[in-house]
């Protein structure tokens, strides 16, 4: 399991990295193998299969990287079911979306193996239609067990008054016998960025709410949110779940991680472009935006990792570094340096292979980053370029 900035040590990599304009995304390929051999471990021990969330990352000139480790991928909706038909062919492909229309449904057909409906409503309407073209169907359940923390409520698919999922009581009102027997499997997915243990407590209920219907499926999907490839996360105890639960059930078990598989596999790597004061801060900003190239800063919150930099008051130097925009929230956090940041420096942030590129946008007419690829040998390989066109086309006809 790769530390956010192993890879930085080399002197090799360092070169490279240095030679690159910024902004820029930097996605490592060797760490996106280790991940995948962890993955593909777990998947040997308990006979599971783990999909790619695109969602999380979506960057398909690393799925030759990754597809011999994972199952297949999974899809919000037509979209990605197309990417990862087209990218990772010789996987499954699952899709989940909240509420389906029927012209996207139907497209789905063409890419998708598994669907996976959000209500009893859509089940019965499209169910019908969706299994005559062979399409494996799945119902997402909510088992009613909230284990986030609070700060990412946010992400609580099992708050209080959620629309993802059926729980048990919609199910017990709204579930026919017509409609019940078009399923192969359910779904949950109730964890972000969490533990083996958070994955127990979440079994728990939904053996509670859902136990007795598991005998009539072949299959059950855990969703996502599993840290897996994290330093410290307790793979043997989710060995253990996945066992106990298909083998007492006898399914087919599914996860899909987006995070894990390209966790601390990726680095932004920006330019200070000013340094001021104000009231007693330091503001550092630099050539990248949290608004537009890492949003989930501003929306998760968290404060993304470093190269280099301490917390806010642990070094002699206190910043708070933000971006170029307008927004005046547009700031990516405290940090701390053994000496002040100067015109001209580069700082590099970690983990950056998920939920940015696939998230990010260009507000203010703000740029997109390059995006490179670093080999295991240290050299680099630029995959996308991106400049005024990209920005004007999404806005216009001309």
């Amino acid at each position: 399991m790769s530390g956010v900035f192993d890879r930085l040590s080399e002197a090799s990599v360092a070169k490279a990295l240095q030679e690159l304009s910024t902004p820029c995304y930097v996605l490592d390929e060797k760490v996106i193998k280790e991940n995948g051999e962890i993955l593909s471990s777990v998947q040997e021990h308990t006979g599971c299969r783990i999909l790619l969330a695109q969602k999380a990352f979506s960057n398909y000139d690393l799925y030759p990287a990754l597809a011999p480790y994972l199952a297949g991928t999974e899809a919000s909706g037509v979209y990605e079911a197309r990417l990862g038909r087209e990218e990772m062919p010789d996987g499954e492909v699952h899709v989940f979306s909240t509420a389906y229309k029927a012209k996207d449904l139907e497209a789905l057909f063409n890419y998708a193996d598994h669907v996976v409906f959000n209500s009893i409503g859509q089940l019965a309407v499209f169910g019908p239609v969706a299994k005559s073209s062979g399409m494996s169907l799945g119902l997402r359940i909510n088992p009613e067990c909230s284990t986030q923390e609070e700060s990412h409520s946010i992400y609580d698919p099992c708050a209080a008054g959620s629309r993802l999922g059926v729980t048990r009581a919609q199910w017990d009102k709204l579930m026919t016998p017509e409609t019940f027997a078009l399923l192969d499997g359910l779904h949950f997915h109730t964890l972000c960025e969490q533990d083996a243990y958070d994955l127990e407590v979440t079994l728990d209920a939904v053996e509670e709410k859902f136990g007795k219907f598991l005998a009539d499926m072949k299959w059950i999907n855990f969703g996502g949110g599993h840290h897996i490839t994290r330093n410290g996360y307790d793979v043997p105890r989710l060995e253990r779940l996945i066992k106990k639960f298909s083998d007492k059930y006898d399914l087919q078990v599914y996860l899909e991680p987006g995070e894990a598989c390209a966790l601390n596999a990726g680095y932004l790597i920006t330019t200070v472009l000013d340094v001021t004061e104000n009231n007693g801060i330091t503001n550092v900003i630099i050539d990248a935006s949290a608004a537009c190239h890492m949003p989930d800063v501003l929306e998760m919150p968290y404060r993304p990792p470093l190269y280099g930099a301490g917390e806010g008051g642990e070094k002699a130097f206190p910043v708070r570094i933000g971006g170029p925009s307008c927004l005046a929230g547009d700031v990516i956090g405290n940090y701390s340096f053994d000496k002040m940041p100067r015109i001209g420096d580069r700082l590099i942030f970690g983990d950056m292979a998920i939920y940015t590129t696939c998230k990010n946008n260009t507000f203010n007419g703000m740029p997109l980053p390059d995006v490179h690829v670093l080999h295991p040998d240290s050299t680099t390989t630029m995959v996308a370029h991106f400049g005024y066109q990209d920005f004007k086309y999404r806005l216009g006809s001309s």
